[in-house]
């Protein structure tokens, strides 16, 4: 019996671990889009274009309404769609025209330690924290600093730093609400859709803050239309889709963890697609990296449950 309730237990355990590690593979390879992008479009522009094709998308895929979603699930509803699809995107823009790249990357590899400290204060389903966390955590910090900083000095910048770290704050609240939204019952495609909704909405006064241009004769250049399909589609409709998934079968903290594979996502991709040279220091953080994850998903014999 107990054989038996464990495979039942590690089939969705096994199958949230594929759902979190293909988000993070595509959110890893973004920034080769974006940057693409961002020669003839503003990040506020690239943002809103992405949401409203992942919202049609996930329309068209199922049309179907919610019924009877109450006020206090509505409000769930309404913050996630601020914290995780307006605030978090515009945060790190804006952190990335105030400080550089390799900054805001590795702040916001601290996104799962925020979400730690929540979902203790608000979750109690999420368990208690094993001190394999931390160490998994401080080891794949290290691996990120050796990632984001590699043949570069450390340079800080009070102002973009800062935006960086409440970025990371507001994605770790993102995860708590959507673990709340998934403890509603409802299918993830529709939650996921109506997030999207709330925080298209809380963008659109953003656009006019940030000279907004539809401009859509731009996507008439099939390199931007591709990339763009890639972010919309890929990147928004179905990465948050699967990472909503795997927050419903995993936990709010054992999925946040996999965040610790972005820099690792991005060395690769910049070798394979840009070809810059690997060197031994980023060979070094991406085996820190992988270990931190490993080390904080670690659970120990005979507890394989998350919840």
């Amino acid at each position: 019996m107990g054989n038996r309730r464990s495979a039942g237990h590690s089939a969705p355990r096994f199958i949230g671990c594929l759902a979190a590690l293909f988000t993070i593979i595509i959110w890893g390879t973004t920034f080769i889009s974006t940057k693409v992008l961002l020669t003839d479009f503003k990040p506020v522009e690239i943002l809103f274009f992405r949401f409203v094709m992942g919202f049609a998308v996930l329309f068209l895929v199922c049309p179907h309404r919610m019924k009877g979603v109450g006020r206090r699930q509505e409000l769930t509803f309404v913050l996630a769609g601020l914290c995780g699809i307006c605030l978090y995107y515009l945060l790190e823009n804006i952190a990335l025209t105030y400080t550089m790249a390799s900054n805001v990357g590795v702040i916001i590899s601290v996104a799962p330690f925020f979400t730690a400290l929540l979902s203790r204060l608000f979750l109690k389903s999420e368990g208690k924290l094993r001190a394999n966390f931390f160490i998994g955590f401080v080891v794949a910090m290290a691996g990120a600093l050796l990632i984001s900083f590699n043949g570069s000095k450390l340079e800080l910048n009070p102002m973009g730093d800062l935006l960086a770290v409440l970025a990371a704050f507001v994605w770790a609240c993102y995860s708590i609400l959507t673990r709340k939204i998934s403890s509603f019952g409802y299918p993830v495609i529709l939650t996921t859709r109506r997030t999207f909704f709330y925080g298209i909405l809380f963008m659109i006064p953003a656009l006019f803050l940030f000279d907004f241009e539809v401009g859509l004769e731009r996507l008439a250049d099939m390199t931007y239309l591709l990339n763009i399909l890639y972010l919309g589609l890929g990147a928004s409709a179905l990465c948050f889709v699967t990472w909503n998934l795997a927050v419903k079968m995993l936990g709010a903290v054992k999925t946040s963890v996999y965040i610790y594979m972005v820099p690792v996502i991005t060395v690769v991709t910049s070798v394979l697609v840009l070809k810059e040279p690997v060197t031994w220091v980023s060979v070094m953080g991406t085996v820190l990296a992988v270990a931190g994850l490993f080390l904080s998903e670690y659970n120990g014999k005979g507890s394989g449950n998350s919840e």
